[in-house]
């Protein structure tokens, strides 16, 4: 493979310390360290996926072995009869690369300690890469501990990692820990537009701000997706903001400023007409949650993103789209979407179908809206002849004389009783205070599933205020909490919590009655007349046995 034909991820992989990408400082510490000849015995390097964790391992390693020194390296000269290529290229007899998520096991690592005993073969330093080292086991770490604090002088590790809180901290205490931060957005824009230049690629500057805003920080993230855009349109033809949001599945977030805007004029019609254009584009409903609250973000804090400078979360259209419409909206009224947002995106997992709920979330918002409108003349401008309405200022004095906790409660129990006070008419609440009264009217609305699940796989820690412990065999059904959860909030409108419990609970209620039903026959075996009955019939054999309930 030629440097021309690698994707541009490995074709723009910095060589030496000089090269890093948002990493300036700690590829100097690093670099002074080894000039100072003060080398630790293990590097641990963290942070988000393609930040340079690797890269910088590669880098030091080469530097440690380097024949020429690490001023050579620093300056990018080339070495001849060096060990920099075969290190650069993975391919190194001193320098093993190892990826901890496939050997994760305490053999794997005592194979390597076993292997460390040696002295490296034309090296000066056997280097040990272990990527994603956070999925070795707790033992396999046990293992390592001795060697890693008190090495050979010719062995070095070089941990990376994404999870650093899963590796134990008598790992970390004994390495040098550098944490990767993401790159900052100007400074990936800028490296990005240089390679997409180096390359030739006919893109628009708000696809960068594109790629920049997905990759979250990434430069690996931000390299593949420029790849991708650049060989879309080889030609003359530039690649533009729209059908890059294709390419990458990005919806166009105009369509939630729209949205929002609908919200605020209680146009529930156009409301969910727009949010299935977005379903149907394949956006996920937490997703989209999680997006809404972004947009959110954007009109209460616009003001402070336009002092901040460059901008690559949203482009200048809708930049310019939020300004207008944010100074139109009250705060209070984005700070209530807010929290309905938040809660809906607590609650979402309890909903079987995900989609419905997210519609009656967004008519929620409308009806929240226009309470608001109701208790302050307008908080938003007239679109027909885009003018400002004025608030009423008599009004005005008295919302702000109340308190702020009291104005939300009301507000919130306004929506709720929009939402429930047909339903809570219709409900007929039911009283579940124990396990028996579970089951029973688990038999009365018919809900046999759950019925055999209480009674054949459920065992019984605790019962008390809305809340169920309980433990479980390895039969349970895995929809059984979401199921119950949801019936038990259709039959008594109360919310309850169903916790997992380390304790082994009662018994269940079969293994209770196997456990009854094998006393009572071994009772009846013993009784008079079953004697009676086996001496004139000695073939007999007792079967069942039905207790009479009335007695």
């Amino acid at each position: 493979m030629t440097i021309n034909s690698k994707v541009l991820a490995l074709k723009y992989r910095p060589s030496n310390f000089n090269d890093l990408i948002g990493q300036k400082i700690i590829g100097e510490t690093i670099y002074n360290s080894i000039k100072l000849n003060k080398i630790p015995n293990a590097y641990l390097f963290t942070g988000i996926r393609g930040v340079g964790k690797t890269t910088i391992a590669r880098i030091v390693a080469k530097a440690l072995n380097c024949k020429n020194g690490i001023d050579n390296i620093s300056n990018n000269n080339s070495c001849e009869n060096c060990h920099c290529e075969a290190i650069a290229n993975s391919n190194h007899i001193d320098v093993l690369e190892m990826d901890a998520a496939s050997k994760t096991g305490v053999d794997d690592v005592r194979d390597l300690i076993e292997f460390s005993r040696y002295g490296p073969s034309s090296a000066k330093y056997k280097i040990f890469i272990i990527d994603e080292v956070h999925m070795l086991s707790k033992q396999a770490f046990n293992a390592l501990l001795k060697t890693l604090e008190e090495p050979p002088e010719y062995l070095k590790f070089i941990f990376a990692t994404t999870e650093v809180k899963k590796i134990p901290i008598t790992v970390i205490s004994r390495c040098q820990r550098f944490d990767l931060p993401r790159i900052k957005s100007s400074e990936l824009y800028d490296y990005i537009k240089q390679v997409k230049e180096k390359e030739k690629g006919n893109i628009s500057d708000e696809v960068i701000k594109l790629i920049v805003k997905i990759s979250e920080g990434s430069v690996r993230d931000a390299l593949s997706l420029l790849d991708r855009a650049i060989i879309t349109f080889p030609n003359d033809k530039e690649l533009d903001l729209e059908t890059a949001q294709n390419i990458f599945g990005y919806f166009d977030k105009s369509y939630l400023i729209n949205l929002v805007q609908y919200i605020l004029g209680g146009e529930e019609k156009k409301v969910i007409e727009i949010y299935r254009s977005i379903y149907d584009k394949g956006v996920d409903p937490k997703n989209f949650l999680n997006d809404f609250l972004e947009i959110l973000y954007y009109f209460k804090n616009i003001d402070s993103l336009k002092v901040e400078g460059n901008n690559f979360s949203i482009n200048d259209n809708e930049f310019k789209e939020i300004s207008e419409i944010s100074k139109k909206v009250d705060t209070k009224v984005l700070l209530n979407f807010w929290q309905f947002t938040l809660k809906t995106l607590e609650e979402i997992d309890l909903v079987s179908n995900q989609n419905l709920s997210i519609e009656m979330f967004l008519v929620r918002l409308i009806y929240l809206s226009h309470i608001t409108h109701n208790n302050k003349e307008s908080l938003m401008i007239d679109h027909s002849n885009n003018k400002s309405a004025e608030l009423n200022l008599n009004e005005e004095k008295k919302f702000e004389n109340k308190d702020t906790n009291e104005n939300t409660n009301k507000t919130v129990s306004q929506i709720k009783n929009i939402f429930q006070e047909e339903k809570s008419k219709k409900i007929n609440e039911e009283k579940i205070n124990s396990f028996e009264d579970l089951i029973k009217i688990c038999v009365e609305k018919k809900e046999l599933h759950l019925k055999y699940e209480l009674e054949t796989n459920v065992n019984l820690v605790s019962f008390k205020n809305q809340r169920i412990e309980i433990s479980f065999n390895e039969n349970l059904n895995k929809n059984f909490v979401k199921d119950l959860s949801l019936k038990l909030f259709e039959w008594t409108n109360l919310r309850w919590i169903i916790a997992f419990s380390k304790q082994k609970g009662n018994p269940t209620i079969k293994e209770v009655d196997k456990i009854n039903k094998s006393q009572i026959f071994s009772s009846a075996e013993k009784s008079k007349i079953i004697k009676k009955v086996e001496e004139v019939f000695p073939d007999v054999e007792l079967i069942d046995i039905e207790l009479d309930k009335n007695n």
